[in-house]
């Protein structure tokens, strides 16, 4: 059946279907998170969506020691940043690996009993690839398959394969998943061989990189992969202010524009000390903008195998603040919630912790626990508070979710009625949620609007603050 009558020719019943009146906004995700950052493994300048940290650590590796990185002295993040987001309680995330530069994959030979057997390449590039180690036993002339080649990476994941002669095993190393079982670089055995079985007693894959020493220009080529992907919350893995601000203001002016809101937190190039807060006062002067939160102190945390706690910085609580963000509704403020914290690697004092708020740093405190002091962005005007920028950002959403389909339908006061009985639904939802305590809309079209296909939307929002101050006035008597 035609929903609209085009035409009739032949004698009947002719049904048009109006279905405006029944439009409606579906649900809006308020707490993904995009997160870019450098990694041992997994694929560099791609998305990954992400629903726990298993998975995080099944793509892109653990964590480096942060004390003593796995190269170049620059710690990996990405992983290290996503274990603060999801204990903060993050859900859904949306991870692009960035490096800089191209990381190589690492390799070893393994030897057969007078020449080369193969060349074992790690199946990923990346500094995770020198943690394989293989391992070549001889099970003897009368066993079955007589050569025996185990590859491990870490204490949990081993892989077996068996075969009678450098090419059998060679065939049997193509199902892997963690090597690929190429020619060696020189002296190649014949395939008739037999393996050398390992002395040492294994032989360890080197020369992974993962170039961890990222550079603006390709955080901002990682930013730019999540501009379409549905993400609410925006961070740059273990990169302070100082370097992630600049590509963190175009992302987030960028995705506005196109009608993709989103929320940037970033942590403070250092935290300073108790007194002496010139570092993170430095970053304040380059960041007023009502989608970018400035986050401060460090952290302190567990890194296995350590007795001592590990201070982190900034960067990583923004990461943990991000994550709490996230578990959040758009209008619950961050002010006064708790954080998984062990400990801060910096107590400030009043007077600091007062001279940070005044410019508009989001700080976390010992209270009852760790919890965050003030839940505010860097700006400057109306919209300091990050429950209210993100409660505008959802009533921008629902009511370009609820408009869209209007789009190309009659351009009358039927439909117009049709339109705002849809957003007035939506808004009153909103009202009902707490998120607003009233609203405004009118939803008109002159003649002249009406030739240009315009439908003028006016609405007035009242969005809900949240208390920061409570003022007690005591009279004794």
């Amino acid at each position: 059946m035609s929903e609209a009558i085009a035409e009739m020719v032949i004698p009947g019943t002719y049904i048009e279907v109006r279905a405006e009146g029944l439009i409606g906004v579906g649900g809006i995700a308020t707490g993904n998170i995009g997160i870019v950052g450098t990694a041992a493994r997994g694929p560099i300048g791609t998305v990954v969506p992400l629903g726990g940290l298993s998975e995080v650590t099944d793509m892109f590796g653990p964590a480096d020691a942060f004390a003593t990185p796995a190269e170049a002295a620059t710690p990996l993040t990405l992983t290290r940043a996503l274990e603060q987001a999801f204990a903060g309680g993050a859900r859904n995330v949306f991870a692009v690996r960035i490096a800089n530069g191209v990381p190589v994959a690492a390799t070893a030979t393994v030897p057969a009993s007078a020449d080369n057997a193969f060349k074992l390449t790690a199946s990923t590039p990346g500094s995770w690839g020198n943690d394989l180690v293989v391992k070549v036993i001889d099970q003897g002339a009368d066993a079955t398959a007589r050569w025996r080649v185990v590859v491990s990476y870490g204490a949990n994941v081993r892989e077996s394969f068996e075969g009678n002669n450098v090419s059998q095993v060679r065939t049997a190393l193509a199902t892997s998943q963690l090597v690929v079982a190429g020619n060696p670089d020189a002296n190649p055995a014949n395939g008739n061989s037999n393996l050398a079985p390992t002395v040492d007693p294994h032989v360890r894959l080197n020369g992974g990189t993962s170039l961890p020493n990222v550079t603006g220009s390709q955080i901002a080529d990682g930013l730019a992969l999540l501009e379409d992907q549905p993400v609410n919350i925006v961070l740059v893995a273990g990169v302070g202010a100082d370097r992630a601000a600049a590509p963190l203001l175009t992302h987030v002016e960028r995705t506005e524009n196109d009608g993709r809101e989103r929320v940037a937190v970033v942590g403070a190039r250092v935290s300073g000390t108790a007194t002496d807060v010139t570092g993170v006062l430095a970053d304040t002067q380059n960041i007023a903008d009502k989608r970018v939160v400035l986050v401060a102190p460090g952290i302190k945390v567990q890194e296995p195998g350590l007795t001592s706690l590990t201070p982190l910085p900034p960067a990583y609580t923004a990461a943990l603040v991000a994550g709490r963000l996230a578990a959040l509704a758009p209008h619950i403020s961050l002010t006064n919630q708790t954080l998984p914290i062990i400990e801060l690697d910096v107590t400030y004092t009043s007077t600091a912790l007062k001279n940070l708020l005044v410019n508009r740093v989001l700080l976390v405190r010992r209270k009852l626990g760790h919890q965050v002091v003030k839940g505010i962005s860097t700006d400057t005007g109306a919209f300091k508070q990050i429950s209210v920028r993100r409660t505008v950002d959802y009533a921008k959403t629902g009511v370009r979710m609820g408009a869209d389909p209007y789009i190309g339908k009659l351009n009358n006061a039927r439909v117009r009625a049709a339109l705002k009985a849809t957003l007035d639904g939506f808004l009153s939802q909103m009202v009902q949620d707490e998120m607003l305590t009233g609203y405004e809309l009118d939803v008109s079209a002159t003649r002249a609007q009406e030739i240009n296909g315009i439908a003028a939307v006016a609405m007035t929002l009242l969005p809900t603050f949240s208390i920061d101050y409570i003022r007690v006035t005591m009279t004794l008597q």
